[in-house]
């Protein structure tokens, strides 16, 4: 009883620390309707939204140096250590932001501030995947693994749906002259504040049984390094790249992108779309543990297959459908379609590439194929939507999204069924 509270509590506190790396990410996704003029003064708002969405990319190129570098960490100095560091870097990135200076006030290095701002927060989240789904992974029990591993996603759609209730209350408290010149700081800095109580609870988590196992191997076990991950886990490397693409767009896709949609494209405001997508969000992290449970019982691999046939061949209908959609409550039942769809990637994501490799080199196994593929194609969904819509095919993303989608499928119709495979030792 006392080790299963004990293992209750390690969870809660890995989880939450998850949940403010993600608010922190998901803040400047949320708040970029309001913060773009001060950036990038000059166009209209989708050349606008294309500016903050290249530098959305951007902190996608500095999350496979940081799961690299990090995941490297969390092998060879504990998975509690990399989760406190990245939690730091986390910290300083919001910072940076919230304190700014805006174009008006220094022209060009207002905007530089911000993509190194977003670089440093890109090291620290490409770190965290690896991290926390390892520790979940790890400190879960066999027979729940896929329940417990949930909770990254659970956390990571909370931190965004909290992102997201942070924009409705001010929307709701202050007037949009306001969170356009100064409002929108205060998200920045509320992510800063809660990323340093996360620091001092992370540094009271115990460390994993699995890690404590690859230390105790000494001085000669197996190293964590990138060489060693391309040299002696290649398949399993290029299984994370090629499971992770189709999920890591679609999530991106029905989730960041969707907001900006809903307003850009459908036509309702920005309350009303930032509205729709809280609930939505809402419904969507609850469903993650069900699915995993799920997973838990029938395996992996069937979960994964229904995502990627019915996202191939759902994706294109659902958003033509919400291209004509007037009313709010048609709008959310789109979108609460997609995230049904999606929550068989999410919810399972984390455990089947812990799953895949050895103690050893497990967070940099997950870490690094996983922010390569995120790069590519999560990464840059927003921009390659908006920069399609700019020259006026916006239904080709519908299209590209339902092919990448597809060739996943591939991947989880041949892969073999991580949870009757698992590499994690109890």
């Amino acid at each position: 009883m006392h080790d299963q509270r004990r293992r209750l509590i390690n969870i809660i506190g890995g989880s939450a620390g998850n949940l403010v790396e993600w608010f922190d990410w998901y803040v400047y996704a949320a708040f970029a309707l309001y913060f773009a003029p001060s950036f990038f003064p000059k166009g209209d708002q989708t050349a606008q939204l294309m500016s903050t969405a290249a530098v959305f990319a951007v902190g996608f190129v500095m999350r496979p140096i940081g799961a690299w570098v990090m995941g490297i960490y969390a092998d060879r100095r504990g998975r509690k250590a990399g989760l406190t560091l990245s939690v730091s870097l986390m910290c300083l990135g919001s910072l940076a932001i919230a304190l700014s200076p805006t174009y008006a006030q220094v022209g060009l290095l207002s905007p530089a501030i911000l993509v190194v701002s977003r670089m440093v927060q890109g090291l620290s989240l490409g770190g965290e995947y690896g991290s926390s789904a390892t520790y979940l992974s790890e400190m879960a029990g066999e027979k729940r693994r896929g329940f417990w591993s949930s909770f990254q996603y659970v956390t990571l759609i909370a931190g965004q749906l909290f992102a997201l209730a942070l924009l409705l209350l001010l929307q709701a408290t202050m007037g949009e002259p306001e969170l356009e010149a100064w409002g929108w700081r205060i998200a920045f800095a509320v992510g800063a504040v809660l990323a340093i109580v996360v620091f001092f609870i992370r540094r009271r988590l115990t460390e994993t049984a699995s890690y404590e196992r690859v230390v105790a191997m000494g001085e000669g076990r197996p190293m964590s390094s990138g060489r060693n991950l391309i040299l002696e886990h290649p398949r399993e490397a290029l299984l994370v790249v090629a499971l992770t693409a189709g999920g890591t767009l679609a999530f991106y896709a029905y989730t960041t992108y969707m907001q900006k949609y809903l307003a850009n494209t459908v036509g309702f405001d920005r309350e009303t779309a930032s509205q729709i997508m809280t609930l939505a969000l809402a419904v969507f992290m609850l469903l993650q543990p069900l699915a995993g449970m799920l997973s838990d019982r029938i395996g992996r691999k069937p979960v994964m297959i229904f995502f990627g046939v019915a996202g191939m061949v759902l994706t294109y209908p659902i958003f033509t459908a919400l291209e004509t959609a007037t009313n709010p409550v048609t709008a959310f039942l789109l979108v609460m379609a997609s995230l049904l769809i999606v929550t068989g990637y999410t919810s399972i994501n984390a455990v089947v590439k812990a799953e895949l490799f050895p103690g050893h080199i497990r967070a940099l196994g997950v870490a690094l194929p996983y922010a390569i593929a995120n790069t590519l194609f999560g990464g840059t969904a927003e921009y390659v939507a908006l920069k399609l819509k700019d020259i006026g095919h916006e239904r080709w993303f519908y299209v590209y999204v339902s092919v990448v989608i597809g060739l996943s499928l591939i991947t989880y119709a041949t892969m073999r069924d991580t949870k009757r495979i698992s590499l994690i030792e109890e």
